[in-house]
Protein backbone atom coordinates (compact mmCIF):
# COMPACT_ATOMS: atom_id res chain seq x y z
CA UNK A 1 0.00 0.00 0.00
CA UNK A 2 1.10 3.04 -1.12
CA UNK A 3 1.50 6.19 2.16
CA UNK A 4 -1.36 8.90 1.84
CA UNK A 5 1.53 11.08 2.53
CA UNK A 6 4.81 11.38 0.83
CA UNK A 7 7.11 13.77 2.43
CA UNK A 8 9.47 15.67 0.65
CA UNK A 9 11.18 17.54 3.34
CA UNK A 10 14.17 17.74 1.46
CA UNK A 11 12.12 20.34 -0.35
CA UNK A 12 12.55 22.54 2.73
CA UNK A 13 15.34 23.81 1.34
CA UNK A 14 13.21 26.57 -0.29
CA UNK A 15 13.44 28.29 2.64
CA UNK A 16 16.85 30.41 2.93
CA UNK A 17 19.89 29.81 4.77
CA UNK A 18 20.00 33.03 7.37
CA UNK A 19 22.92 34.39 5.71
CA UNK A 20 21.19 34.60 2.73
CA UNK A 21 18.35 37.66 1.99
CA UNK A 22 15.39 36.80 3.53
CA UNK A 23 11.55 36.93 1.75
CA UNK A 24 10.63 40.33 1.97
CA UNK A 25 8.21 39.87 5.16
CA UNK A 26 6.03 42.43 6.41
CA UNK A 27 8.68 42.20 9.64
CA UNK A 28 11.56 41.34 9.65
CA UNK A 29 11.22 39.88 13.59
CA UNK A 30 9.14 37.49 13.33
CA UNK A 31 7.61 34.90 10.64
CA UNK A 32 4.33 35.47 10.45
CA UNK A 33 1.53 32.54 9.40
CA UNK A 34 -1.66 31.84 9.44
CA UNK A 35 -3.20 28.66 9.91
CA UNK A 36 -6.24 27.28 11.34
CA UNK A 37 -6.81 26.88 14.97
CA UNK A 38 -8.54 23.59 14.94
CA UNK A 39 -7.51 21.77 12.18
CA UNK A 40 -5.25 18.31 13.09
CA UNK A 41 -3.23 16.98 12.25
CA UNK A 42 -2.47 19.58 10.28
CA UNK A 43 -2.71 22.83 12.83
CA UNK A 44 -3.69 23.48 15.72
CA UNK A 45 -3.59 26.72 18.32
CA UNK A 46 -1.74 24.28 20.83
CA UNK A 47 1.00 24.13 17.51
CA UNK A 48 1.10 20.09 17.82
CA UNK A 49 -0.33 19.71 13.85
CA UNK A 50 2.24 18.83 11.44
CA UNK A 51 2.32 21.68 9.75
CA UNK A 52 3.43 24.05 12.63
CA UNK A 53 6.24 21.79 12.95
CA UNK A 54 7.25 22.76 9.39
CA UNK A 55 6.63 26.19 10.34
CA UNK A 56 8.77 26.30 13.29
CA UNK A 57 11.76 24.39 11.03
CA UNK A 58 11.62 27.31 8.12
CA UNK A 59 11.53 30.20 10.87
CA UNK A 60 14.34 28.46 12.59
CA UNK A 61 16.29 28.53 9.49
CA UNK A 62 15.80 31.94 9.09
CA UNK A 63 16.53 32.77 12.67
CA UNK A 64 13.11 33.99 13.32
CA UNK A 65 10.56 33.26 15.72
CA UNK A 66 6.93 32.02 14.86
CA UNK A 67 3.83 33.72 15.20
CA UNK A 68 0.47 32.76 14.12
CA UNK A 69 -2.30 34.38 13.00
CA UNK A 70 -5.21 32.01 13.49
CA UNK A 71 -8.27 31.90 11.10
CA UNK A 72 -11.38 28.80 10.21
CA UNK A 73 -9.77 27.54 6.92
CA UNK A 74 -13.36 28.17 5.57
CA UNK A 75 -15.07 30.40 2.90
CA UNK A 76 -12.70 33.80 2.64
CA UNK A 77 -9.24 32.37 4.38
CA UNK A 78 -7.40 33.56 2.07
CA UNK A 79 -9.03 36.95 1.44
CA UNK A 80 -8.89 37.56 5.36
CA UNK A 81 -5.64 36.65 6.00
CA UNK A 82 -2.51 36.59 3.04
CA UNK A 83 -4.30 39.29 0.95
CA UNK A 84 -4.96 41.26 3.59
CA UNK A 85 -1.17 40.95 4.67
CA UNK A 86 -2.10 39.82 8.34
CA UNK A 87 0.74 36.76 7.76
CA UNK A 88 3.33 36.06 4.98
CA UNK A 89 2.56 32.32 4.60
CA UNK A 90 -0.34 29.57 4.20
CA UNK A 91 0.95 26.19 5.14
CA UNK A 92 -0.68 23.41 3.61
CA UNK A 93 -1.80 25.08 -0.13
CA UNK A 94 -2.04 22.85 -2.94
CA UNK A 95 0.50 23.78 -5.31
CA UNK A 96 -0.84 25.87 -7.91
CA UNK A 97 -3.66 27.12 -5.75
CA UNK A 98 -5.03 29.94 -7.98
CA UNK A 99 -6.10 31.99 -5.16
CA UNK A 100 -2.19 32.05 -4.40
CA UNK A 101 1.44 31.84 -5.10
CA UNK A 102 2.89 29.05 -3.67
CA UNK A 103 6.13 27.56 -3.24
CA UNK A 104 7.99 24.53 -3.79
CA UNK A 105 6.10 21.40 -2.77
CA UNK A 106 7.06 19.59 0.09
CA UNK A 107 5.00 16.83 0.46
CA UNK A 108 2.38 14.66 -2.03
CA UNK A 109 -1.16 13.62 -0.21
CA UNK A 110 -4.10 11.42 -1.87
CA UNK A 111 -6.98 10.08 -0.95
CA UNK A 112 -7.95 7.14 0.61
CA UNK A 113 -10.94 4.58 0.63
CA UNK A 114 -11.36 3.70 4.09
CA UNK A 115 -13.55 0.82 5.63
CA UNK A 116 -13.82 -1.08 9.31
CA UNK A 117 -11.11 -3.07 10.05
CA UNK A 118 -13.16 -6.21 10.41
CA UNK A 119 -14.35 -6.01 6.22
CA UNK A 120 -12.72 -8.66 4.32
CA UNK A 121 -12.54 -6.57 1.43
CA UNK A 122 -9.49 -5.27 -0.14
CA UNK A 123 -10.82 -2.80 -2.77
CA UNK A 124 -8.85 0.05 -4.07
CA UNK A 125 -11.55 1.41 -6.47
CA UNK A 126 -15.10 2.71 -5.76
CA UNK A 127 -16.61 0.42 -8.48
CA UNK A 128 -15.04 -2.67 -7.58
CA UNK A 129 -17.36 -5.58 -6.93
CA UNK A 130 -17.05 -6.01 -3.70
CA UNK A 131 -18.58 -2.59 -2.88
CA UNK A 132 -21.86 -2.82 -4.91
CA UNK A 133 -23.98 -2.86 -2.08
CA UNK A 134 -22.27 -0.30 -0.07
CA UNK A 135 -22.98 2.68 1.47
CA UNK A 136 -20.11 5.28 0.47
CA UNK A 137 -19.58 8.29 2.54
CA UNK A 138 -17.56 11.51 0.72
CA UNK A 139 -16.92 15.10 1.33
CA UNK A 140 -18.72 17.29 -1.03
CA UNK A 141 -17.19 19.10 -4.01
CA UNK A 142 -13.75 17.02 -3.42
CA UNK A 143 -12.43 14.72 -6.31
CA UNK A 144 -14.25 11.60 -4.86
CA UNK A 145 -17.50 13.11 -5.42
CA UNK A 146 -17.20 12.92 -9.32
CA UNK A 147 -15.81 9.14 -8.80
CA UNK A 148 -19.55 8.19 -7.28
CA UNK A 149 -21.08 10.27 -10.06
CA UNK A 150 -19.33 8.33 -12.73
CA UNK A 151 -20.50 4.89 -11.68
CA UNK A 152 -23.78 6.03 -10.01
CA UNK A 153 -23.12 5.37 -6.79
CA UNK A 154 -24.56 8.72 -5.34
CA UNK A 155 -27.85 7.75 -5.00
CA UNK A 156 -26.38 5.28 -1.86
CA UNK A 157 -24.34 7.65 -0.22
CA UNK A 158 -24.11 10.05 2.28
CA UNK A 159 -22.85 13.68 1.65
CA UNK A 160 -20.60 15.84 4.36
CA UNK A 161 -19.92 19.40 4.11
CA UNK A 162 -16.71 20.72 2.51
CA UNK A 163 -16.84 24.59 4.15
CA UNK A 164 -17.37 24.80 7.74
CA UNK A 165 -16.63 26.03 11.12
CA UNK A 166 -13.55 24.37 12.04
CA UNK A 167 -14.08 25.59 15.59
CA UNK A 168 -17.68 23.28 15.75
CA UNK A 169 -17.65 21.28 12.53
CA UNK A 170 -15.02 18.18 11.62
CA UNK A 171 -17.34 16.22 9.09
CA UNK A 172 -14.26 13.88 8.07
CA UNK A 173 -14.29 13.10 11.28
CA UNK A 174 -18.04 12.80 12.04
CA UNK A 175 -17.44 10.45 8.37
CA UNK A 176 -15.15 8.47 10.29
CA UNK A 177 -17.35 8.17 13.17
CA UNK A 178 -20.42 7.07 11.14
CA UNK A 179 -18.65 4.39 9.59
CA UNK A 180 -17.17 2.53 12.70
CA UNK A 181 -21.07 3.32 14.38
CA UNK A 182 -22.35 1.38 10.98
CA UNK A 183 -24.10 4.30 9.60
CA UNK A 184 -22.31 3.93 6.31
CA UNK A 185 -19.42 0.98 5.10
CA UNK A 186 -17.13 2.83 3.07
CA UNK A 187 -15.55 6.39 3.76
CA UNK A 188 -13.48 8.37 0.86
CA UNK A 189 -11.40 10.65 3.06
CA UNK A 190 -8.31 13.09 2.44
CA UNK A 191 -5.66 10.84 3.37
CA UNK A 192 -3.47 12.68 6.32
CA UNK A 193 -6.91 13.09 7.88
CA UNK A 194 -7.55 9.51 8.22
CA UNK A 195 -3.85 8.45 9.13
CA UNK A 196 -3.93 10.34 12.03
CA UNK A 197 -7.07 8.84 13.30
CA UNK A 198 -6.10 5.20 12.70
CA UNK A 199 -2.59 5.93 14.94
CA UNK A 200 -3.84 8.78 16.76
CA UNK A 201 -6.85 7.63 18.17
CA UNK A 202 -6.56 4.33 17.44
CA UNK A 203 -9.78 4.22 15.43
CA UNK A 204 -10.27 0.34 13.88
CA UNK A 205 -10.81 1.04 10.30
CA UNK A 206 -8.36 0.69 7.78
CA UNK A 207 -7.58 2.67 4.40
CA UNK A 208 -5.87 2.13 0.85
CA UNK A 209 -5.31 4.69 -1.51
CA UNK A 210 -8.53 5.41 -3.41
CA UNK A 211 -7.30 4.14 -6.96
CA UNK A 212 -7.26 7.21 -10.07
CA UNK A 213 -9.47 6.38 -13.36
CA UNK A 214 -9.01 8.16 -17.04
CA UNK A 215 -11.19 10.69 -17.36
CA UNK A 216 -11.94 11.88 -13.78
CA UNK A 217 -10.36 14.20 -11.65
CA UNK A 218 -6.80 13.58 -10.14
CA UNK A 219 -6.95 12.23 -6.44
CA UNK A 220 -3.22 12.89 -5.32
CA UNK A 221 -1.84 16.09 -5.00
CA UNK A 222 1.31 18.21 -4.21
CA UNK A 223 1.22 20.27 -1.39
CA UNK A 224 2.86 23.66 -0.83
CA UNK A 225 2.79 27.25 1.45
CA UNK A 226 1.06 29.96 0.27
CA UNK A 227 2.58 33.25 -0.75
CA UNK A 228 1.07 36.03 -1.66
CA UNK A 229 1.88 36.84 -5.59
CA UNK A 230 4.55 39.13 -6.67
CA UNK A 231 6.93 37.79 -3.66
CA UNK A 232 9.49 35.23 -5.79
CA UNK A 233 11.84 34.96 -2.70
CA UNK A 234 9.52 33.14 -0.74
CA UNK A 235 8.60 30.31 -4.23
CA UNK A 236 12.31 28.71 -4.59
Amino acid sequence: MRPAVLPLLGALALAHPASAQRPELLTQTELRVCADPHNLPFSNDQKAGFENKVAAIIAADLQLPVSYVWFPQTVGFVRNTLRTRACDLVMGAVAGDAEMDTTNPYYRAGYMLVTRDTDESTAHAVDDPALADKRFGYIAATPPTDLLLKHHLLDHATSYALTVDTRVENPARQMLQDLLDDKIDVALVWGPIVQYAIAHDHLKLKAVMLDAEPDAPRLDYAIAMGVRANEPEWRR
